[in-house]
């Protein structure tokens, strides 16, 4: 399992491509050659970045829904809606779909942030706007999240 670190700025060419801030690229070493799968946000306007081990994790979880639940087959519909299979290119580039482009508002200004095993890939100032608009409620966020005695950290 991987976890990833950070926040980077970076610029998307008119072609999608992003290129990986060299402290990524050195993270993402262990899994870069599996390949990646690349899908839009549940609850964000944004894309997300799933190493391929962790995408196939994921989709074992997939495949226990029983399909003969409308919701269930909806659900997954819904959450594999434009999904597709990318790579780093040999000089460490991310190919963005221009579909996937489009659907986070992307244009040039990107943000990859980590959230734990897949990156986040924003449009720049839709990141910054959301940090804005949560962070009144964290606090109260993080007590409701983390600080239940039963998953106490260590």
């Amino acid at each position: 399992m991987i976890t990833f670190v950070g926040t980077y700025d970076c610029k998307a060419d008119a072609k999608g491509r992003v290129m990986i801030p060299v402290a990524l690229k050195n993270q993402m070493a262990p899994v870069v050659n599996e390949g990646f799968v690349i899908k839009r946000s549940v609850f964000q306007n944004c894309l997300e970045l799933y190493p391929m081990s962790e995408w196939n994790q994921l989709m074992q979880q997939m495949h226990r829904k029983n399909r003969f639940k409308k919701k269930n087959n909806d659900f997954i519909r819904r959450f594999t809606a434009g999904v597709k299979i990318v790579e780093i290119d040999a000089t460490g580039r991310l190919l963005i779909p221009r579909n996937l482009m489009a659907v986070a508002g992307i244009d040039k200004e990107v943000v990859l942030s980590s959230a734990i095993n897949i990156l986040e890939i924003w449009d720049k100032d839709s990141y910054e706007k959301v940090l804005e608009e949560t962070a009144a409620d964290f606090a109260d966020l993080a007590e409701e999240v983390m600080g239940d005695d039963g998953d106490a950290l260590p």
